[in-house]
């Protein structure tokens, strides 16, 4: 099976102590989710590319790469990414490319948004041939939001 990598790293921070705790609950992070994929949608429609539909699947790997790096499993980045995609594209008919983007830090689904636009990389996979995502955010063990967002292309079947 043939599939395009693109692995890019954003390191966003935010000036927050470490001991600090966030106001956001976990509840707030799926309806974060949710805003975050409405965020990137209306940011391609803008280049009038067509909308992603989250899946559960993907969902679920971007929800335990965010809680890895959160905990301290795996370092803030991209580790695993081969892993990761293999699994996610042999359950996936017809799949054929694969992204990745991650951040940490205190910001809203706007404000992650925004800062993958201006990122050429992280913009490059917002804006790439791809129809499926999931997104997870965590909140990691330091207080910060953890963000990791899996972009997927599935051919028409």
């Amino acid at each position: 099976m043939l599939f395009i990598r693109l692995m890019v790293i954003l390191l966003i921070t935010y000036t927050m102590p470490a001991c600090a705790q966030s106001n956001t609950s976990d509840e707030d992070f799926t309806a974060m989710e949710q805003s975050i994929l409405e965020e990137v949608n209306a940011y391609r429609a803008t280049k009038k590319l067509k909308p992603m539909q989250m899946m559960p699947l993907i969902t679920e790997a971007a929800m335990k790469h965010s809680k890895d790096m959160g905990r301290g499993r795996v370092p803030f980045g991209h580790d695993g990414f081969d892993d990761r995609m293999d699994k996610i594209m042999r359950k996936i008919d017809k799949a054929n490319a694969c992204a990745e983007n991650v951040a940490f830090g205190k910001f809203t689904a706007k404000e992650v948004v925004k800062r993958w636009i201006q990122s050429p990389g992280h913009r490059k996979n917002i804006e790439g041939n791809y129809n499926l995502t999931g997104i997870g955010v965590v909140r990691g063990k330091d207080g910060y939001p953890y963000f990791t967002q899996i972009f997927i292309n599935q051919r028409a079947i």
